[in-house]
Parts: C-alpha cells; sequence; structure tokens
C-alpha cells in the first residue's frame, strides 16, 4: 500500500474542515449531523473517521480554527519593537476580522458565525471551554503588551495595569464582533471612530 504524504493528509483534514464549516456557519453545531459533514465532504465515511473520530472533535477544530485568527494581526502589529496605540491595535484587530475572518481562505466561509456559537458552546462543552480559555489568554496577552509598551512611552498612567487594558481592548473587538452578527448597520469605520473617540485623550476647549 503506498504511503500517504503529509500534504495529502493535510489537504484531506482540509476539505472535511471546509465541509464542516459550511454546514455549522449555515446551520449550526446541533443541528449538523455527523451524516451531513460526511455528505458535504463527498468523502466516505471511513474517510472522514479516519481523521476524526467525532463531531465533538470536528467542531473543536473549526473553532479553534475561528478563535485564533488575530495571532497573524499582533505579529504584525507588533513587529520591529512598534509602539500601537490601544485604539489601533483595536482597529487592526476588527479590520482583521473583516478581512480574514468573514470569509476565511482557508475554510473558506464566515468564521465569525462559527467563532460566536464557539462562545455558547464553550459553556457546555469542556474541550471548547479549554480551546477558548487558551485563545483569549493568548489574545489578551497580545494586548496587554500593546498596553505595556504604550505605558513604556508615557501615553498610559503608571498606575494602570497592562493585563486590565488588555482585558478591555478584547471587550471591545470582541464587542464588534457580536454588533457585526446582531445589530443591523453596524459598520467598521463607525464602530472604530467610536472607539478612538473612546480612547484618544481628552481635549480641552478654549
Amino acid at each position: 500500500m503506498p504511503r500517504v504524504s503529509a500534504e495529502y493528509r493535510a489537504n484531506r483534514r482540509a476539505e472535511i474542515l471546509n465541509a464542516a464549516a459550511h454546514r455549522f456557519a449555515r446551520d449550526g453545531f446541533h443541528l449538523t449531523s455527523m451524516a451531513d459533514i460526511i455528505s458535504e465532504s463527498g468523502l466516505s465515511a471511513g474517510a472522514v473517521y479516519r481523521y476524526f473520530r467525532s463531531k465533538e472533535e470536528i467542531i473543536g477544530a473549526v473553532a479553534e480554527t475561528a478563535l485564533t485568527t488575530a495571532d497573524e494581526v499582533f505579529a504584525r502589529l507588533l513587529a520591529d519593537n512598534a509602539t500601537p496605540s490601544p485604539a489601533e491595535a483595536v482597529s487592526a484587530m476588527v479590520n482583521g476580522i473583516l478581512s480574514r475572518a468573514i470569509n476565511d481562505p482557508a475554510i473558506g466561509q464566515d468564521l465569525t458565525r462559527i467563532a460566536v456559537q464557539a462562545w455558547g458552546e464553550a459553556l457546555r462543552n469542556p474541550e471548547i471551554r479549554g480551546r477558548a480559555n487558551d485563545a483569549y489568554r493568548r489574545l489578551r496577552g497580545h494586548c496587554a503588551e500593546v498596553a505595556r509598551r504604550w505605558q513604556a512611552a508615557g501615553n498610559l498612567p503608571i498606575d494602570a495595569v497592562p493585563e486590565h487594558v488588555g482585558a478591555a481592548m478584547l471587550g471591545l473587538t470582541q464587542g464588534f464582533l457580536l454588533q457585526h452578527l446582531l445589530v443591523e448597520g453596524t459598520t467598521a469605520p463607525d464602530y472604530l471612530a467610536g472607539v478612538h473617540a473612546l480612547l484618544s485623550p481628552g481635549t480641552t476647549a478654549v
């Protein structure tokens, strides 16, 4: 029997995740069955179960992809010891969601719809909760690093705790994601204008 290459396995796994994400984005986790995923993928049941033992495993893999989109944004944002402001970091995350997560090139689906489902799933599924906890702690750490550099540049009070600022920054980004999906008429430019007004230093009228 010929040996299957790592590239072949990765491509086949991606096909299954793409099929699952399509169904999850349209029908949700719980209305999508393993049979639906198999049918959507066009593969045999044996081929799908060779890569994933259950629908729960597939949900975990797709959810993790949805939850980690912002890592690449911070890699660029913090390169070369840059000192972006918290408002700039939130803008980069929001724009990253728009350019990558809403039409993910690897999964081919709107991952924001799946990310929000993953939040709900995390309340009942310990595996998803663990993945979500790890992903969001990592993102809060990136945000805290932005705050730490901004503070070192003299732009935040010396008694501000970067980890607390980072948690608030992540919350602003998650808020956009929810409002984008649930509140008609929410646009990134308007939302980010509000973020910059909120986070920018106040001015005194003369």
